[in-house]
């Protein structure tokens, strides 16, 4: 907590991104120390000359403790790059929020998760499609992503609710500030079974320039991005460029070539994107047909000593199977099947060949079973929050 000051100091600078803040985090250490930086040192950075003095500005000006206290009393959770809760999806793309504002909670099951976007002007098909693809996918225990926005994403958002799923939104503002203001209702029943979500501070209002970039957590926190009808220019394309770029799975509905509704979606199909026809073409690409078996499998505690030394040893920072197999001092190939099963039950994650992290840090610790852990996106474009 003592920490969380600067992070939100840093996110009220415009122009500084995920890729300069690392190179903070780098140069000095720790969040406070790049704050608490002096303007000689700073100087010598990267920082160009607006960013450096819109950040001189704002750490002149802002006082970070008022700051944390607003967000204390709007009851908003804050997660950074340092919570151990930070979503393990979007934590894996390159440019990750540094900050995060939650209004809800987000849980170990929304790592099964699926984006479902589309047009703002969805027609009849549209808006039959979106509704019968979200209660299918919400009946298999797959949470729905999308960005509160009219049309597509707020019959999506509806419907996992309907079918008793969870839902997050993405928002383009901040999250006390919900837009379009006729979503606010849903926005509230969001909050009860799942989660609003921006990197925008407090008191945010909803600029266009806003929606774009938010989309790429919309994705970031999906294992795939469904579009299911837009058009050539719609935000809905953004999404899933930005689904590309992060290495997820898109997918399209199909539309009449006379539909300029559906005319994005085609040329997604065109270009390679996996054709949607109903929610089991996008359980089985994603594997996702056995969600509720995995969810039910992560509830069940280590089954042996190899399990638990594992746990011990696996943090958020990457660790290779070789260091762990000599660590623990078994075999490799031991240490490898016992990965295979703690993947399953939502204990570990490979986040690259023979890389592993705990898949969340737990409530509290495990015991054994049997005897014996850029920048454009916060640019000179980002808004001022109100504090």
């Amino acid at each position: 907590m003592d920490s969380l000051r600067y992070w939100l100091g840093f996110n009220l600078v415009r122009g500084i991104g995920p890729m300069r803040l690392r190179m903070l985090l780098d140069l000095f250490g720790d969040i406070q120390a790049a704050w608490e930086a002096s303007e000689q040192v700073l100087r010598e950075t990267k920082l160009d000359r607006r960013t450096l003095e819109n950040f001189l500005k704002v750490r002149h000006q802002v006082d970070l403790d008022e700051v944390l206290r607003h967000v204390e009393r709007a009851g908003v959770q804050v997660l950074t790059w340092d919570s151990p809760d930070y979503p393990g999806l979007l934590r894996q793309i390159t440019d990750s929020p540094p900050v995060l504002f939650v209004r809800g909670t987000l849980t170990p099951a929304d790592e099964w998760a699926v984006a479902l976007v589309g047009t703002r002007k969805a027609t009849v098909y549209g808006r039959e499609v979106a509704h019968r693809l979200a209660t299918d996918l919400a009946h298999n225990r797959v949470t729905l992503v999308s960005g509160l926005a009219r049309g597509i994403d707020c019959i999506a958002h509806k419907a996992a609710l309907d079918a008793g799923g969870r839902t997050l939104a993405v928002l383009g503002s901040g999250v006390d500030f919900i837009y379009p203001a006729e979503h606010r209702k849903l926005a509230e029943a969001i909050v009860e079974s799942g989660a609003l979500i921006s990197d925008y501070p407090l008191g945010t209002r909803p600029e266009a320039a806003n929606f774009p970039a938010r989309n790429r957590i919309i994705s970031g926190l999906s294992l795939g991005v469904v579009v299911v009808e837009a058009d050539v220019k719609s935000g809905a394309l953004i999404t899933a460029d930005f689904a590309l770029d992060q290495g997820r799975e898109v997918f399209a509905v199909p539309g009449s070539i006379l539909s300029p509704a559906s005319a994005g979606c085609n040329r997604l199909l065109r270009d390679g994107a996996n054709i949607v026809t109903e929610a089991g073409d996008i359980l089985e690409v994603l594997h996702l047909d056995q969600v509720s078996e995995k969810q039910l499998a992560r509830e069940v505690l280590p089954s042996n000593p190899t399990e638990a030394a594992i746990l011990e040893r696996l943090t958020a920072e990457p660790r290779h199977l070789d260091e762990l197999a000599r660590e623990i001092e078994l075999p490799v190939a031991s240490i490898s099947s016992t990965l295979v099963m703690m993947e399953l039950k939502g204990m570990a994650r490979q986040i690259a060949p023979l890389q592993y992290v705990i898949a969340r840090e737990p409530d509290e610790p495990y015991a054994l079973a049997v005897p014996v852990d850029g920048d454009s996106y916060h640019s000179d474009t980002q808004p001022t929050a109100t504090v």
